[in-house]
């Protein structure tokens, strides 16, 4: 079963259930990890959430980070031998030493909710809030427990290529929409589990929740409760290795707002372009930089955002630090370049530092480890693809739309009578990036052509998902007349005006079609789709050639894309648009 969403509304009420919030009350529980061997993940999480100003970034961040359907309540399950100072911005601590002990009015305040979360501290996930609603809702007749983990192999975008047992390629599944599916209850606790709160008495015995999760699981089934398992997609990082927690930090640290830390820590935030006067002793701020109590910046230290520093660490004269995390009582060596990496505490080897992360500046200076790469194609800014060719778009719709202002009303009353229904007709097609949109028409078919259309597709006059037929029975008198004489199209200027197209571009197309073939839609959705093309011009209506000419000249248009081609292209619509309107009379 694979789920899809659109809908934003809250989940239904099961009947008979008692009045609760469909908002849940959420409990993050911080695991100690014991199977921890790498020296760069082993205690990576102890040592921040112990140290600060960092745990106020992870706890801060987990519970923006894991929030969903307007969660009233967060709570944090954390050993007791981890030090941490009690937050500031309403968190709860809930201190444990083999199980977590739920606090009578803690319990109280879960049972006003529909369900109870416990997840899992040691991930920062990110999901569809639609997409997991739609999750829960589909499950939710029948299940009493919900454990959730996210795979970001079931995001929109991915590509999965399934190969024979010779290698050869048997398909490519391609998603357009995160998509969410059942799966087998994991062996660990999940990144979260969902519990409905009407069953609660039964999985805590004296209000305790095991930190076991096949302890868990056997409970649940001597309970005889229903479990189920979903995968969905989404984002994950995990904060016990060091490229998870430096990427969640440096993401969180642009967003933490002042009521999130102590007065006595100071968040900078300094654009620094001039580099000083020549012989400066003063150190440099660049960028975010939180600095702990107590910190210590030599001379000519240069510190380079996002980065955190911690209680009392001292920063020597010349060194440079580049987004990363210096731990409390840390000295950091004169002229020392840090690059994106964490330091735990005062005891490190800075000679293997430097050598391992001079390896592999160049990939790793200021990018981030979630890179947000897109596949369509970009131009520059101030380019005539970036910027002025929307300047002419405007331009030409408003011209266009002023002009045929004194006809419109004819337009439309002639299609009243020709045919009930209304003038207009809206058309679901993706825009620019994919971007769903309304396209415009003068309505040419009789009403319910869409359901006509499946009947007599097996008469098709072209290959390929398009449709077209000579002679079509579903257009009306007025309509053939339109059609035949593009006036139909007037009202796409409107959507021109709008930035939902352009004047010259793609044709607009629905999600059906562009998903036939990846590459060409990734390439036609980089611009907007146009009232006219390259396409349109050029086709030349062969049998069973017309999808390949569709996919070979939207390619041709986004990669040779220019002032000169869109002329072009102007002039041969406007001598075909004459020359059809002649043919009329």
């Amino acid at each position: 079963m694979i789920l899809r969403t659109r809908r934003k509304n809250n989940l239904p009420k099961i009947a008979g259930e008692p009045s609760v919030s469909n908002s849940p009350m959420n409990l993050i529980v911080i695991h100690r990890d014991k199977n921890s061997t790498t020296s760069s993940g082993k205690d990576l999480l102890r040592f921040a959430i112990s140290s600060v100003p960092v745990a106020s970034i992870i706890l801060d961040g987990l519970s923006r980070s894991l929030s969903w359907g307007g969660d009233v309540g967060f709570a944090f399950a954390i050993p007791e031998e981890w030090s941490t100072e009690p937050p500031v911005n309403g968190q709860k601590i809930l201190p444990y030493a083999e199980n977590v002990v739920i606090g009578l009015d803690m319990l109280r305040e879960i049972k006003r909710h529909l369900w109870f979360v416990v997840s899992n501290g040691r991930f920062a996930t990110q999901v569809n809030s639609e997409l997991l609603e739609k999750s829960l809702a589909a499950t939710q007749t029948d299940a009493d427990i919900v454990a959730v983990n996210v795979e970001p192999e079931l995001l929109a975008g991915c590509e999965k290529v399934r190969l024979t047992a010779q290698g050869s390629v048997a398909g490519i599944r391609r998603l357009y929409c995160d998509c969410a599916e059942l799966s087998p209850l994991p062996a660990d606790w999940p990144h979260r589990i969902f519990i409905k709160t009407k069953i609660l008495d039964q999985v805590l015995t004296d209000r305790t929740l095991p930190q076991s999760f096949p302890d868990f699981i056997e409970k649940c089934r001597t309970k005889a409760l229903t479990l189920h398992g979903i995968r969905i997609g989404g984002t994950i990082l995990d904060l016990e290795t060091e490229d998870g927690l430096m990427s969640f930090c440096r993401k969180r640290v642009g967003l933490l707002s002042s009521h999130c830390f102590r007065r006595d820590y100071r968040k900078i935030t300094v654009c620094d372009d001039n580099p000083g006067a020549p012989g400066s002793e003063e150190p440099r701020l660049v960028g975010e930089v939180l600095l702990g109590r107590n910190v210590e910046i030599g001379p000519k230290a240069i510190v380079i955002g996002p980065t955190v520093i911690g209680d009392s660490a001292k920063i020597g004269q010349g060194a440079v630090i580049n987004s990363s995390i210096i731990g409390p009582e840390v000295c950091v060596p004169q002229n020392q370049f840090v690059d994106n990496c964490i330091v735990k505490g005062p005891q490190c080897d800075w000679n293997r530092l430097t050598q391992r992360k001079s390896d592999n500046y160049l990939s790793n200076l200021g990018i981030s480890q979630q890179s947000d790469e897109t596949t369509f194609r970009t131009w520059p800014r101030f380019s005539y693809a970036g910027c002025f060719k929307r300047i002419a778009d405007c331009l030409a719709a408003m011209v266009v739309l002023i002009l045929f202002a004194p006809i419109i009303p004819f337009i439309a009353a002639a299609i009243k009578l020709s045919s009930p229904g209304p003038v207009l007709f809206k058309d679901k097609r993706q825009g620019l990036h994919g971007k769903v949109f309304n396209c415009l028409k003068f309505r040419t078919m009789l009403i319910g052509a869409d359901r006509m259309q499946d009947k007599l597709r097996v008469v098709s006059q072209v290959d390929g998902p398009q449709f077209k037929m000579q002679d079509d029975p579903r257009l009306s008198s007025v309509g053939r007349f339109l059609r035949d004489t593009y006036i139909d199209e007037i009202p796409q200027f409107v959507n021109v005006l709008l930035g939902q197209m352009s004047v010259v571009g793609p044709r607009p197309s629905p999600e059906s079609e562009n998903t036939l073939c990846p590459s060409w839609r990734d390439a036609r959705l980089s611009v907007r789709p146009g009232i006219t093309g390259l396409w349109q011009v050029c086709r030349t209506r062969r049998p069973m050639q017309d999808f390949q000419e569709w996919i070979h000249y939207d390619t041709a248009y986004v990669k040779n894309l220019s002032l000169r081609m869109d002329l072009w292209i102007c002039w041969q619509t406007a001598k075909k648009l004459v020359g059809d309107f002649v043919r009329q009379f």
